[in-house]
């Protein structure tokens, strides 16, 4: 089930990349951009990393934080930080329990099969824990740059 503007953004803990539990309910007050990704270091999921890392501090100055979640495990995720330079929180959700929350786990046809996976996905959510853009199947092209014009406008 697709998520809509204007529902509460589902609350979880999952871990980071040092095995640390990240709660959402932390950054209450805050802003919150999710990006769901399909896998760690493949080239189009490593340039939109990348480039929402690239624009932490011109989010962090919209007293915004930026959460990338993929299904890779821990491990993955430290070795695709530390690789790629990435600043950002990068959280496991391995069993995609949060994926399916978001609406994010979708069937997609791969050589006449129906196969599940992680639909590219970005969520804006506001201070107080409402989806106020919920983005599925995004282009990676110039994303972090538009999501950071719509979060710009959330205090406008």
């Amino acid at each position: 089930m697709l998520l809509k503007v204007g529902e509460k953004a589902p609350v979880f803990s999952l871990p980071d990349a040092d095995m640390e539990t990240v709660d959402l309910v932390r950054y209450q007050g805050k802003h919150i951009v999710l990006l769901f990704y399909p896998k760690d270091g493949t080239p189009c999921c490593t340039k939109e990393v990348t480039d929402f890392s690239d624009h932490e501090d011109d989010f962090l100055r919209q007293n915004c934080v930026l959460i990338g979640i993929s299904r890779d495990d821990c491990l993955k995720h430290a070795e695709f930080r530390d690789k790629e330079g990435i600043g950002i929180e990068l959280l496991s959700d391995a069993e995609g329990v949060v994926c399916k929350q978001y609406g994010v786990w979708q069937a997609k046809e791969v050589d006449g099969h129906k196969k599940f996976g992680v639909s590219r996905s970005t969520f804006v959510i506001d201070k107080t824990g409402t989806i106020r853009h919920a983005l599925y199947n995004v282009n990676y092209k110039g994303h972090a740059a538009e999501v950071l014009r719509l979060v710009k406008a959330l205090d406008a």
